[in-house]
């Protein structure tokens, strides 16, 4: 007698670890219960006839400014724009008002998420030279991705930048601990190089070095630590190569932004609406990072999604803010970057599913397999289109990328066998639940 599935994906070419087959899957109590043909009965099938199954897309670095500037943004908009992009669950950053650096703020944001987020997320706790000796007991609470430092002021107040206060924290737990990596000494004594209205000078203050500093002194003190850390948006060919130096102890991240723009075009083109930390830099400084991403150092690829309001973005620099949105264009530029031929599907699946995976020991999450979550990114590798603003659902209302064309698109976003978006369709109501940790589940 056939089975019978809560759900069938039926007849696309599904990307499992042992390669792409144009076959069925087949989904019971939100989970992958079979693969292949002649699965049987389901109550829902959805036809993807030419389209490609991929396991669901993980953004592990958002800031979606809840609680405090939900002006800006907040987890349940953030979360919208992040299924309609294609992704299927989210880590989010510390740094909003007040800061998540305590066990009751870290509860506060899983409260706010539950069934409120429509893909699944974790929070990040923020480091302080205050709480470092708390770190290792607020890592292991349930839906926490882990800690994470800043090592150069950004937006908000989170900051740990001397050695000392460095170390206390790397001592404290052992969970891999994600680090914003600027010199905040080299950057306070470089201020007076960046040019009142000048967008385009913010790499020159935020420069090369200041980055490279901040990469080499983390490095050694983890090592020093016996402490795992993963370097976020990598923006210097150098850093990665020392990075791959490095490898027994440290990963890292790049970003859809840092491989898609590039300094000459963007400033002039976009101004501060181009301005991020650390900096959108120069064409041959993105070069050099897609060859590093070809050499296999970057482990993951994440959107540092930070998004401001148009009147914010429109202050003259440096008064301007930094940060832009990507939770949704994550998907379709690096989709677009496939489809020119600059990265492998099979790259794209390592980097944004199992690569995340591996690094942070995700339960249940990061490929097409027997018992793992139903999550599906569900693409038209050959779609061709142009983001609009009326397909864009940050709250801030703007992108980067607005009026680009691209080459692929996400269809279908699946979360635990809930079809949370479909051909730019959202469901009835969110089911965003906390990701598993295997350093929370099996504490």
């Amino acid at each position: 007698m056939a089975d019978t599935f809560d759900l069938i994906l039926k007849s696309g070419t599904v990307h499992t670890p042992g390669g792409s087959e144009r076959t069925d899957i087949g989904v019971r109590a939100g989970r992958i219960a079979a693969i292949g043909t002649g699965l049987g009965d389901a109550a829902e099938t959805i036809d993807c006839t030419g389209l490609d199954v991929l396991p669901g897309c993980i953004d592990s670095q958002v800031h979606f400014r809840e609680p405090g500037l939900e002006h800006k943004e907040d987890l349940e908009s953030g979360s919208r724009a992040a299924v309609l992009g294609g992704v299927t669950a989210v880590f989010e950053m510390p740094n909003t008002n007040p800061n998540t650096d305590s066990e009751k703020r870290i509860r506060d944001k899983l409260a706010r998420a539950h069934h409120r987020m429509w893909c699944d997320h974790a929070f990040y706790v923020g480091a302080t030279a205050d709480n470092a000796e708390e770190l290792k007991r607020l890592e292991r609470i349930p839906g926490t991705a882990g800690v994470k430092i800043f090592m150069g002021a950004s937006t908000g107040s989170l900051l740990v930048d001397d050695d000392d206060a460095l170390s206390r924290v790397l001592a404290s737990g052992w969970r891999r601990v994600a680090i914003h990596a600027e010199d905040e000494t080299r950057m306070n004594a470089r201020k007076d190089l960046r040019v009142e209205g000048d967008p385009s000078s913010h790499p020159v203050w935020r420069d090369d070095e200041s980055a490279m500093i901040a990469t080499r002194r983390i490095i050694h003190l983890a090592r020093k630590a016996r402490r795992r850390i993963h370097i976020l948006h990598v923006t210097t060919p150098a850093e990665l190569e020392y990075i791959g130096q490095n490898k027994d102890i440290t990963t890292c991240e790049v970003t859809p932004q840092h491989l898609t723009l590039a300094a000459e075009d963007a400033y002039p083109r976009l101004g501060t609406y181009a301005q991020m930390n650390p900096p959108i830099r120069s064409a041959s400084h993105r070069h050099g990072l897609w060859h590093w991403l070809n050499q296999g150092v970057p482990d993951v690829l994440g959107s540092d999604h930070a998004p401001h309001t148009k009147e914010e973005k429109a202050k003259p620099y440096p008064a301007s803010p930094s940060g832009m949105p990507g939770v949704q264009t994550l998907v379709p530029l690096l989709l677009n970057h496939v489809a020119e031929g600059r990265l492998t599907l099979r790259r794209f699946i390592e980097l944004t599913s199992s690569g995340p995976q591996r690094v942070f020991g995700l339960v249940g999450k990061g490929r097409i397999a027997l018992g793992y979550d139903a999550d599906f990114t569900v693409v038209d590798l050959k779609k061709q289109w142009t983001v609009g603003s009326e397909w864009l659902a940050s709250r801030c209302d703007w992108s980067p990328f607005e009026g680009m064309e691209l080459t692929g698109k996400a269809v279908g976003t699946i979360v635990r066998g809930h079809r949370v978006m479909w051909e730019d369709t959202l469901a009835n109501a969110a089911i965003g639940e906390p990701v598993r940790f295997e350093a929370t589940e099996f504490a």
